[in-house]
């Protein structure tokens, strides 16, 4: 059985005024509840992945060798 997660927060880095540098890969943190111990984690994720999968605030999750992956 795999463990599933609620997100909790999703944080943005903010690179202020000057915006992101050229190239850069946008990662969030994403904050974690396990379902099963009530244990929160931190992970960080790739902006533009959380957005193809959908994955937002309140959401269920689980993780698949280090990668998250929505309930659907």
């Amino acid at each position: 059985m795999l463990e599933t997660f609620q997100v909790l927060h999703i944080e943005e880095p903010d690179f202020g005024c000057e915006g992101w540098p050229d190239g850069f890969e946008i990662k969030d943190k994403v904050l974690l509840k396990s379902n099963l111990t009530g244990e929160e984690k931190i992970i960080h994720e790739k902006d533009a992945r959380l957005y193809e999968l959908d994955i937002n605030e309140g959401d269920e999750v689980f993780l698949i060798e280090g990668e998250l992956r929505k309930l659907r």
